[in-house]
């Protein structure tokens, strides 16, 4: 960040203001099959500045945001803050506060870009890759982020951190025909064991594409989900207890009051984490300089505390509200096994699968899944689920959790949709 600019941002007019500047170093690495392609390293930062602008009466409070690149000049700085402060002035939101200073914790993990690249590296040499499935090709990038936030109410923190991705692609063949499957991971460092797992299953479900057969017409039926597609079911949950859904009324959740208009499931509980392992979310405070710290948002399937932007939080009247990095959704009564037994459908693979935040509908389409009738298992495709999360009958989630970047969930969720055949 220039060192004129944080003169300049006080000196714009405005009646507050946060900066944020992000430096990033980072690896690439860019694999066909498992020989390395080309790598690279990467040296860049961001600075975002963020004015505010009362209205003459004091009732309104407007902002404006633009980054301003490491290279402009002050002149160039001076005529985006004019900018911003002109944009600002336009918005008519009813007034709030920004976060005052407060004690961060920056106690964050010690790390190194170049052991998470070889965690990664590592991992990939060792997958149960078969003549019939293999990897086609895969990308590996590695982050280290150092992020420095300050504001006119003298917050002035910063954290170190890192951030992952890997994207690969998985091609699996069988008397001419051939499949791809893509995938993407992102995470903070790496979790060799639970990349291997994960991959080992798309190497599977890339074999058993090949040998589907259409999806029946089921209708209403208990629906099974043990991938990242289960993510969208607990998201509903944690977007309707964001502080900008209650105040916009897209929410009608109310602390203290169940989450859930059917209580024949698991009892649910959602807390948000500072810290996960390996998990990209942890930071010790959030975009708006707020601490950040552990919160259960939904206990037993009560609503507890909302979570949020500061702006949105103030309209609550909430003084200690903070938008979390991780979420962790605890594990219901029965165990995995218990949970994929009987006759269900269990779906591993979606073109799209969504859970509306604000209905509650819910619909994807199935691209593989196992339908599980008594001691058969039919392999299927095609067709779709449809229904709504507050008619399912009950959500049930096993014991087991899972971990998908910066949210753990249960393993193995059931719960009951309509499933329309593909035939």
């Amino acid at each position: 960040m220039q060192d004129f600019l944080i003169e300049l941002v006080k000196n714009a007019g405005a009646d507050g203001w946060e900066i944020t500047d992000t430096k990033k170093y980072g690896w690439e690495f860019y694999f066909i099959r498992h020989k390395l392609d080309q790598n690279r390293v990467k040296n860049t930062e961001h600075t975002s500045v963020k004015l505010f602008k009362k209205s003459e009466d004091g009732t309104c409070m407007g902002s404006a945001v633009s980054e301003i690149a490491p290279t402009a000049s002050r002149e160039e700085a001076e005529r985006i803050l004019e900018k911003l402060l002109f944009q600002a002035s336009l918005v008519k939101n009813p007034v709030y506060t920004l976060h005052e200073k407060k004690k961060v914790s920056a106690d964050t993990a010690e790390f190194s870009v170049s052991e998470i690249a070889k965690d990664f590296i590592e991992a990939m040499q060792d997958l149960p890759e078969t003549e019939t499935e293999d990897v086609n090709s895969y990308e590996i990038f590695v982050d280290g982020r150092e992020t420095h936030f300050l504001n006119s109410n003298g917050i002035d923190v910063t954290a170190v951190s890192p951030s992952s991705m890997i994207e690969v692609v998985v091609n699996a063949r069988d008397r001419g025909h051939e499949i791809e499957l893509y995938r993407m991971y992102t995470s903070g460092s790496c979790d060799q064991e639970s990349l291997r797992e994960k991959i080992a299953g798309t190497l599977r479900y890339g074999r058993d594409r090949l040998v589907t057969e259409k999806t029946p017409a089921l209708g209403r039926m208990d629906v099974v989900l043990t991938t990242d597609a289960a993510l969208a079911v607990y998201e509903y949950f944690i977007d309707r207890m964001n502080c900008a859904f209650r105040y916009q009324g897209l929410s009608d959740l109310e602390i203290g009051k169940p989450v859930m208009k059917d209580a024949a499931g698991d009892a649910l509980t959602i807390t948000a984490r500072k810290f996960l392992p390996n998990s990209s979310g942890n930071a010790p405070f959030d975009a708006e300089g707020a601490p950040v710290r552990d919160m259960v948002i939904i206990r037993d399937s009560v609503a507890e505390h909302y979570h949020g932007s500061r702006q949105f939080s103030c309209y609550l009247g909430l003084e200690d509200s903070f938008m979390p990095g991780n979420f962790e959704v605890k594990g219901g009564e029965k165990s995995s096994e218990e949970l994929l037994a009987g006759d269900y459908l269990e779906i591993v693979e979606f073109s799209d699968f969504q859970v509306d935040p604000m209905t509650g509908s819910v619909a994807g389409e199935i691209r593989l899944g196992y339908l599980h009738e008594g001691e058969k298992v039919k392999i299927v495709s095609g067709g779709s689920v449809s229904g709504n999360i507050e008619e399912t009958g009950g959500i049930r989630f096993s014991r087991e959790t899972v971990q998908y970047d910066n949210c753990v969930i249960p393993a193995v969720t059931r719960l009951k949709l309509t499933v329309t055949g593909a035939e």
